[in-house]
């Protein structure tokens, strides 16, 4: 049986309860079955704690309990005196634990009985401490003009557009984007949720940093450029600042328009899960959406692409395709909404509420483990702060007063820095967390010294540099034949950089959809590669992705060098 088939029958499952069945509970994960919960002795009720805080531990903050479900998934359903007392309990056990609990849906499930059995979805999650918030970072993609900037307005100030493009001026940075009504930087925007799901969000005034503090999830929304000629500054977006999930607007009235199919594309490419949203349905009448609705649901089953799309037209679709979504890449919700008269908005924040993260608290603590490694993203001069740093810490842990080696400079030398203090979501921060991304001042480092690709590292790690690497790669699009002395601006993590190709293994030439491995020599200067690193270049019309799979290691001249000296 194919992928596709079986997820058509996960949803079949979930929204028609058709099987009796849930899949088996997992012995990890983030989801827990429980057939009832009425009044456990305390011993029981401190083991029952103890799985919550272990659930919760495994969702890194939050936790989906089914209740009236036996282990094996059956669903058996409770009378509506049972459902009260177990739902009691798992109060209880919330407050013991410091969480708190939402009733997601209840159903009634068909069951040979005169009295009506239910089962109850209910999300647990836990009050933030020590501003250990659960950070999902979402990609904004979409062709110019599709209503990117407003929806994020919208969700953002927490109130409705007025069809002019008055909810999006709070979110551009230049005064020609203000002009022109277009995106043409990286600009990054938060939406809390609080530990009981309500939105929070600047719509009662508040700032960066107290919606921070009230919110136990924030969704960081980095808005990317729709327009054809800022692509460059789209690919960096989706290839430095990590994303875990990819957001494609498809305006209602233009349907599947320039860059659309090419940011679906490098969304896909990049492995970076997908879901979609029509917007301004509130200019087309119902069949205009649906024609656009039925093109989409035609490209996503394409050969290339073979998703599964769902479309979202309640809050239990809501609810279903959120769990679906990160269980499984090939389901792809779709919603269609109106940033004007706010139709089905509700529909996308339930959805951003219950979306769980992609990694584990397992692989959270293995990066943690290792060596730090912080990717420059941004640099900034600040008055009365000096220079200030963007991006993700990929690896490690990151403190303040943490002395660090920064590079590779055009010699392949690394430099020693400091760092001065650390600020997540404009608001302060003590210790950075594997995966976060985050703003670190460097004092009187001076700015000139630092690009964007650096990285920051532990002074023990070593690190590679290279100006020459091997990458096996497909070509996506090329006009012509993509040959040796051929030039590519290459695409690698928070790295943008022009590199020749040296060579083609066995190969004199390659055409679209060819595979080969080449080795590609950077331009300007030497960086710091890892194997493995996904890889994506582009030159006019020419499109490729690849992974790096060998590095050829500059000569030993990465020795860590002091701030003060030169760099001769």
């Amino acid at each position: 049986m194919n992928i596709q088939t079986s997820d058509e029958c996960d949803l079949c499952v979930y929204s028609t309860l058709c099987h009796h069945f849930l899949p088996l509970e997992a012995e990890e994960g983030n989801i827990e079955y429980k057939l009832k919960l009425v009044d456990p002795t305390q011993y029981r009720f401190e083991h029952l704690a103890t799985q919550m805080k272990w659930r919760l531990q495994e969702g890194r903050g939050e936790a989906v309990y089914q209740i009236g479900v036996e282990d094996n998934g059956l669903l058996v359903g409770l009378t509506e005196e049972d459902m009260k007392a177990s739902l009691k309990t798992l109060r209880r056990m919330a407050e013991k634990v410091g969480a708190d609990i939402t009733v997601l849906r209840e159903r009634e499930v068909d069951y040979d009985s005169d009295e009506p059995h239910r089962i109850a979805e209910v999300l647990i999650r836990k009050v933030p401490d020590d501003q250990q918030f659960l950070d999902l970072r979402v990609a904004v993609l979409g062709n110019v003009d599709s209503g990117k900037s407003t929806l994020l307005g919208v969700l953002t100030q927490g109130e409705l557009d007025n069809g002019r493009g008055r909810a999006r001026l709070n979110l551009f940075r230049h005064l020609h984007e203000i002009q022109t009504g277009r995106t043409s930087s990286i600009s990054i925007e938060i939406l809390g949720f609080d530990s009981k799901g309500e939105v929070v969000n600047y719509s009662e005034s508040r700032t960066a940093e107290e919606i921070c503090e009230s919110a136990s999830k924030m969704i960081t929304f980095i808005d990317l450029a729709g327009h054809h000629k800022y692509l460059k500054t789209t690919i960096f977006g989706l290839t430095s600042y990590c994303p875990d999930f990819a957001m494609l607007v498809v305006s209602a009235n233009t349907g599947i328009a320039g860059t659309t199919r090419e940011h679906l594309g490098l969304a896909m490419a990049l492995k970076v899960p997908i879901f979609i949203v029509v917007s301004k349905v509130d200019l087309c009448t119902k069949g205009t959406v649906e024609r656009t609705v039925r093109q989409l649901e035609r490209i996503l089953k394409q050969p290339g692409c073979n998703k599964v799309p769902m479309l979202v037209s309640s809050t239990d679709d809501a609810v279903t395709a959120a769990q679906k979504f990160a269980q499984s890449p090939s389901i792809t919700p779709i919603f269609t909404l109106s940033s004007v008269s706010g139709e089905s908005l509700d529909l996308l924040k339930v959805f951003f509420n219950i979306l769980p993260p992609l990694s584990n608290s397992k692989e959270q603590e293995e990066l943690m483990q290792q060596l730090t490694e912080f990717q420059i993203d941004e640099i900034y001069t600040v008055p009365d702060v000096g220079t200030v740093v963007g991006g993700t810490l990929y690896s490690g842990i990151c403190r303040e007063g943490e002395q660090l080696v920064v590079g590779p400079t055009d010699e392949g030398k690394f430099r020693e820095l400091a760092v001065c203090s650390i600020q997540r979501n404009r608001s302060g921060c003590r210790v950075l967390r594997a995966g976060q991304a985050a703003t670190l001042a460097l004092g009187d480092f001076d700015r000139s010294l630092l690009r964007k690709g650096m990285v920051m590292v532990s002074p023990e790690m070593n690190p590679t540099i290279c100006w020459r690497f091997e990458a096996e790669i497909v070509l996506l699009f090329h006009a012509k034949t993509f040959h040796k002395g051929f030039q590519v601006t290459v695409h690698v993590g928070n790295i943008r950089q022009t590199a020749t190709v040296e060579a083609l293994q066995g190969k004199d030439e390659l055409r679209t959809g060819e595979k080969a491995v080449v080795r590609f020599k950077f331009i300007k200067h030497p960086e710091y590669l890892k194997v493995g690193a996904k890889l994506l270049f582009r030159e006019g019309v020419t499109k490729g992705i690849g992974q790096v799979t060998k590095l050829q290691p500059a000569s030993q001249y990465q020795q860590r060098h002091p701030s003060g000296s030169s760099t001769a």
